[in-house]
């Protein structure tokens, strides 16, 4: 099965997981509600797949899709202001074709990358529990030995630790205090794990108290592009 394939697989046994009560009440209860804003909307209201370039030499690890982004939506990051600041950083560093993410037929296509998340389902407040994490950590394992990346970027703390994780469960390092987290990180993990970066997440409260701007995000994307050119 070529890479292609392995990853649409995938992304119907992501769509049709139940595996989480708590999430799966929860995004399918939003998606009845609704949002003012949104009420003319269709909500997903099932977990995310990732998405991207099944080619991508770059895995971008997020934390989760928002109530009403992704889970709205059905592609992460995409119809809510952190999706806005975060392609626009990948369109300027030229890992996707254009700097919005708007709906999943809006022509968004990544180049050299595919992003996914910690957990497939969107959390109230944000917050998944360690069992629901846990219960998407083979999802993330799967896409990992479908792409072979050479390069993980993950977006904030816990995404840092769940791929931290996922090299743990396989042997790669002993413990995941060897590798602490904060913006601009950059670690050569054992072989034959991918060279591993962090950043902040672009949630609203980073981007709008000015923890993270533009500058930093295009500072990171940079170093990531000249590893992989290199």
């Amino acid at each position: 099965m070529n890479q292609d394939a392995a990853l649409k697989r995938l992304s119907r046994e992501v769509i049709a997981c139940r595996l989480c009560p708590r999430l799966v009440e929860y995004r399918e209860r939003v998606a009845r509600e609704k949002r003012r804003a949104y009420f003319h909307w269709e909500y997903w209201g099932k977990a995310v797949p990732g998405f991207g370039d099944p080619q991508a030499k770059l895995l971008i690890v997020g934390l989760a899709p928002a109530a009403h982004g992704g889970n709205r939506t059905g592609r992460v990051f995409t119809g809510d202001r952190s999706g806005d600041f975060l392609f626009a950083a990948l369109y300027e560093a030229g890992f996707a074709n254009q700097p919005t993410s708007l709906r999943r037929d809006d022509g968004l296509r990544l180049i050299n990358s595919y992003i996914t998340a910690t957990v497939r389902c969107a959390p109230p407040d944000n917050k998944p529990l360690p069992t629901e994490i846990l219960n998407c950590r083979g999802y993330m394992e799967r896409e990992i030995r479908i792409l072979q990346p050479n390069a993980v970027l993950a977006l904030g703390r816990i995404a840092w630790d769940a791929y931290l994780e996922v090299l743990k469960s396989r042997k790669f390092i002993p413990s995941r205090a060897l590798y602490p987290f904060s913006h601009g990180a950059e670690t050569q993990l054992p072989a034959p794990a991918p060279r591993l970066f962090g950043a902040y997440h672009p949630s609203q409260q980073n981007t709008q108290t000015g923890r993270v701007t533009p500058g930093m995000y295009a500072d990171v994307l940079r170093r990531i592009q000249e590893y992989l050119k290199a």
